[in-house]
C-alpha cells in the first residue's frame, strides 16, 4: 500500500511526534521513509553578509535534523533517505510529494486556533488540502503543559 513515505522535518527542534508514526508505517509496509527539511530565508531577497550568515545557520539547523531523524530510522532497521531543500516549505513539501514518488505524507500539527491559526497559518493544514496522496497528522503533544 505504501512505498514511499514522506517525513517533513522543520530545522530547528527536536520533537516531531509525527516520527514514530513513520517510522512504524514503514515497518509494516516495509516501506522508504524520505525525510525532507525546507529552508525559507530571504536571502535571495534581501542581500548582505547578515541575511547569508542567518541562512547558513538555518541551513546547517536543517542538516543536521534531517542527519539526526535518517541516522534514528536507520539504527530502527527503515530504508530512509534526507534532503535539505531550500524554498518555501509548502512548495519544497509539494515537490517532494512528486520528486520522491510518496504515496503518503506524515506531519505534525499544532492545532492552532484563533488569532495565532490566521496570523501564522499552518504548512500542514495547507499541504492536507493540496496533497494528491493522503496526509497522516500527528498532533503534537503539549510540551509546556
Amino acid at each position: 500500500m505504501y512505498d514511499d513515505i514522506l517525513l517533513p522535518v522543520a530545522p530547528g527542534g527536536e520533537a516531531n511526534d509525527a516520527i514514530p508514526h513513520a517510522r512504524s508505517l514503514a515497518r509494516r509496509y516495509d516501506a522508504t521513509v524520505h525525510v525532507v527539511s525546507a529552508v525559507d530565508t530571504l536571502e535571495r531577497t534581501l542581500a548582505g553578509p547578515r541575511v547569508s550568515d542567518i541562512a547558513g545557520r538555518v541551513e546547517g539547523a536543517a542538516r543536521k535534523r534531517v542527519e539526526a531523524v535518517t541516522a534514528s530510522l536507520a539504527d530502527d532497521g527503515v530504508a530512509v533517505t534526507g534532503n535539505v531543500v531550500r524554498g518555501e516549505p509548502l512548495r519544497a513539501i509539494e515537490n517532494a510529494i512528486e520528486d520522491t514518488g510518496a504515496d503518503v505524507v506524515v506531519m505534525p500539527t499544532h492545532a492552532r486556533t484563533g488569532l495565532q491559526r490566521v496570523l501564522l497559518g499552518s504548512v500542514t493544514e495547507k499541504i492536507v488540502r493540496t496533497s494528491p496522496v493522503p496526509v497522516l497528522t500527528v498532533p503534537m503533544a503539549d510540551r509546556e503543559a
